[in-house]
């Protein structure tokens, strides 16, 4: 496939154009024209570029590129060891952040949904069709202990929970994946019995329980997985190109 038919696909996919971010997202950095096979992964670090360099692919998409706001613009160190892999194995790299957290059908938050078998009913931030945060129901309540074996089990990984003052039964449940943990206070201030993000602060703690609201972190990389991993499944399904997930593991 012709490289500027695949970013007008992923383009058109994910509309980064729609959204203010924190870095460029879509082409970071050009490589072949061609694209033939496509690595998948959450972070763009040196382990799996060389992944992708082993896997021969000419396309690597990550949720976390380059070129974040307020970083320095000089390339030395890492980040030139990282990008001279990438240029000298003519790999083209594709960075989607919020991008790959909203979208309705691919975004971590809606694969998180999936996962956690939570129906989505909307937004969090009420009115905002890109929140990123969401909100919805579970099938029937349950308690935060179980909650948490569950999102342990599905994630493979132990969350971290933090119960209300007075513990009590979880039906509806907003979430976000990732750094999202200061959405707490608003999904509280709506009554919501859960709050789910990757990560914590030292006030979640206090919010949780001062604001009776269970809070779980799950792991910023374990939250964001998922997203990748449809990007591919569905690259592979709507072009018929080898598209792969690679999970570099990571425990923060």
């Amino acid at each position: 496939m012709k490289f500027n038919e695949f970013e007008q696909y992923l383009n058109a996919l994910l509309k980064p154009e729609q959204i203010k971010d924190y870095c460029p997202n879509g082409l970071q950095i050009a490589g072949t024209n061609h694209i033939q096979k496509v690595v998948t992964g959450v972070t763009a670090n040196q382990a799996l570029i060389e992944r992708a360099i082993e896997e021969k692919a000419d396309a690597l998409i990550v949720h976390h590129g380059y070129f974040w706001k307020n970083e320095s613009y000089v390339i030395k160190g890492m980040k030139h060891k990282r990008i001279k892999a990438l240029l000298l194995n003519d790999i083209n790299l594709f960075g989607y952040h919020l991008p790959l957290d909203i979208h309705p059908e691919l975004g971590n938050n809606a694969q998180l949904a999936k996962l956690f078998g939570i129906d989505i009913t909307g937004p969090l931030e009420i009115g905002n069709a890109q929140s990123v945060s969401l909100q919805g129901k579970l099938k029937k309540p349950t308690c935060g202990e179980d909650f948490a074996t569950m999102i342990n089990e599905k994630l493979n990984r132990k969350c971290l929970h933090i119960a209300p003052n007075k513990d009590k039964k979880i039906q509806t449940i907003a979430w976000c994946s990732g750094g999202g943990q200061n959405f707490i206070e608003l999904a509280a201030e709506q009554g919501i019995d859960a709050f789910i993000s990757g990560e914590i602060s030292e006030q979640t703690t206090h919010v949780a329980r001062e604001m009776n609201i269970h809070y779980f972190a799950a792991g910023h990389h374990a939250t964001e997985r998922y997203g990748a991993k449809a990007l591919a499944k569905k690259i592979t399904e709507d072009l018929s190109i080898e598209a792969i997930f690679i999970d570099i593991d990571n425990p923060a």
